[in-house]
């Protein structure tokens, strides 16, 4: 799962995206409403949380653009402006949440959950495969009843993997799926990650199969 935090508050930005991460939360930080445009332009997102105030904008007209993208996520807007006209500002404008600053990490926490299990918002199904299961919702995954540890970004890849089983994924969208906005990735990262879990994936009858030049694919061995 990706979100994109507009903050431009280093710290407190900071302080989010370790406390997301904590919870297998992939974290793109934007410090500003430009840098903000150009993440949701190139990647998709789970949720969005927002402060309104930013160096170079209003962080209200980002939501335009958020709503009209091809599948719009829910947006948690986070701001000292509290009073109600303010609330109400943001909530007509298209935010789902609007959490006043200052404001308790575990209680954004709860909303964002709370959010993303809207079906309409969220892809919480459990997802099954050769003998393996993913239930998204609590980041879980098992082998036949046994649970399978996978650090962080091995588990992004299955996820990944798994949402298209069958199908080639490209590199750049596995990637996407992986590393942050602003990660540096070493040329062969990914293929390390792709190698440790192939191998991890095997008691579960599953197979990674690399498409040379264009991605990876995975299913169930014959």
């Amino acid at each position: 799962m990706r979100i994109l935090v507009v903050e431009d508050e280093a710290e407190l930005g900071r302080m989010l995206g370790a406390a997301l991460a904590r919870h297998d939360i992939l974290v793109d930080l934007a410090p500003s409403f430009a840098v903000a445009e150009e993440a949701l332009q190139l990647h998709d997102y789970a949720a969005v949380v927002l402060d309104r105030t930013l160096p170079d904008g209003e962080g209200l007209d980002l939501l335009p653009l958020i709503r009209a993208r091809p599948a719009p996520c829910p947006v948690i807007v986070l701001s000292a402006l509290s009073s109600v006209d303010q609330r109400v500002e943001g909530l007509d404008g298209g935010a789902d949440d609007y959490l006043a600053k200052p404001f308790a990490t575990d209680e954004l926490l709860a909303r964002l959950r709370a959010l993303l299990r809207r079906p309409s918002l969220a892809e919480s199904e459990a997802i099954e495969l050769g003998r393996l299961r993913f239930q998204p919702e609590h980041r879980s995954v098992e082998i036949e009843g046994s649970a399978l540890e996978l650090p962080r970004r091995e588990l992004l890849v299955l996820e990944a993997l798994l949402r298209r089983a069958g199908r080639v994924v490209d590199r750049r969208a596995l990637e996407d799926a992986v590393y942050g906005y602003d990660d540096e990735i070493a040329s062969n990262s990914l293929d390390a990650h792709v190698s440790r879990l192939r191998r991890k994936l095997a008691p579960a009858g599953l197979e990674i199969h690399t498409i040379r030049g264009v991605g990876y694919l995975l299913r169930a061995s014959e």
